[in-house]
C-alpha cells in the first residue's frame, strides 16, 4: 500500500479497516514493514510515497522467543527492549551458559537475518527469579552511553510479599553485601558492603498478603528481595529470603516500568508492561 499523504501509521491501517488492537498485535510481531524495513513502533509517521506492507509467514527466528516466553517490546537500531519470563538468566553463568536472555536473543538474530545479524551488549541484568523489562544495547557505543547515564535511569517493580507491611509506604535503607554463597544480607557499613536504598507503597493488602509498588533508587544485586525480607515481609515464593510460601510456583517479583535516556536521540523512553495475572490470583482465590 502506498501513502498519499503523511499519517501515522495506525491510523493509516485503522482506515484500511484494521481495529488499533490488531495493529498493535502486528507491530508486536514484526510483521509490519514501511519500505522494506519493519517497524514495531506505535508512534510510527508515514510520508508520502512511502509504501506499507505486511508478511503473512511467521518472522524467522520467533520460534526462539516463542518457546522460551520473550516478549520484545521495542526495538529500534541502538537498543532493544524485552519482557523477561521468571526462570531466565539474563547472562550465563558457570553452569548455564544457552537458556540465557543474552543467548538467545543473539540466536534470533542469526534466525532472522543470517548474513548480518544484529548483536546485542548487556546494560544490567534481572535477577533469574525476577520478571520484566530489561534494556540491550545493540552496540559498543550505545551501551556504553546507556550505562553511563544508567543513574537516571528510574525501575520500578511489582512485588506480592507475605504478611502486610506496618507502613503503607516507606524507604528502606541498609549496607549489603554477599556471601561466598552468593546470598546477600545487611550488614554495618565497611568496605566491602554497598549502600542500598529501596522505596515502597502498599496497593494492596489482605490479611496474609501485600501487593507492593517498588522503586529503586540504587540498583544492588538482590536488594528489593533482601530489603522486603528485613522489613519482615518477604517476597512471596522467594526461599531464600525467608519465604515460607510459594503458592503461585514463582517468585512474585516482576520489573513492570523502566525510563531512561536514549543513547543516539537522548530522548526519555518510558516503558511499562501490566501487572502478572499470577499475582492478582494471590487475591482473587482468597475470601
Amino acid at each position: 500500500m502506498t501513502i498519499k499523504k503523511e499519517t501515522g501509521l495506525i491510523d493509516f491501517l485503522v482506515t484500511h479497516g484494521y481495529t488499533k488492537t490488531k495493529v498493535r498485535q502486528l507491530l508486536k510481531h514484526r510483521v509490519i514493514s514501511v519500505n522494506n524495513r519493519v517497524v514495531t513502533g506505535h508512534d510510527c509517521q508515514l510520508s508520502a510515497g512511502d509504501i506499507v506492507s505486511m508478511e503473512a509467514k511467521p518472522q524467522p527466528g520467533q520460534d526462539i522467543l516463542e518457546q522460551y516466553g520473550i516478549a520484545i517490546v521495542y526495538e529500534d537500531d541502538a537498543v532493544m527492549v524485552i519482557n523477561k519470563p521468571t526462570g531466565l538468566l539474563t547472562i550465563a553463568t558457570e553452569t548455564e551458559k544457552k537458556e540465557t536472555a543474552y543467548y538467545l536473543l543473539n540466536a534470533y538474530f542469526k534466525e532472522r537475518n543470517a548474513s548480518r545479524p544484529d548483536r546485542i551488549f548487556i546494560v544490567h541484568r534481572l535477577d533469574r527469579e525476577t520478571s520484566g523489562l530489561i534494556v540491550f544495547a545493540k552496540d559498543e557505543a550505545a551501551k556504553k552511553k546507556l550505562q553511563k547515564d544508567w543513574n537516571d535511569a528510574e525501575k520500578k517493580y511489582y512485588a506480592v510479599v507475605e504478611g502486610v507491611p506496618k507502613n503503607p509506604e516507606g524507604k528502606l535503607e541498609s549496607y549489603l553485601v554477599e556471601t561466598k554463597s552468593f546470598k546477600v544480607y545487611s550488614a554495618a557499613e565497611a568496605d566491602e558492603t554497598r549502600h542500598a536504598i529501596t522505596r515502597y507503597k502498599v496497593l494492596k493488602s489482605d490479611k496474609t498478603h501485600a501487593l507492593l509498588d517498588v522503586v529503586l533508587e540504587t540498583g544492588r544485586k538482590h536488594q528489593i528481595r533482601v530489603h522486603l525480607s528485613d522489613m519482615g515481609c518477604p517476597v512471596v515464593g522467594d526461599k531464600k529470603y525467608g519465604a515460607v510460601t510459594n503458592p503461585i510456583r514463582r517468585v512474585a517479583l516482576h520489573a513492570y516500568s523502566l525510563s531512561f535516556l536514549h543513547p543516539v536521540s537522548r530522548k526519555r523512553m518510558h516503558f511499562t508492561t501490566p501487572l502478572p495475572k499470577a499475582f492478582e490470583s494471590l487475591f482473587r482465590r482468597r475470601p
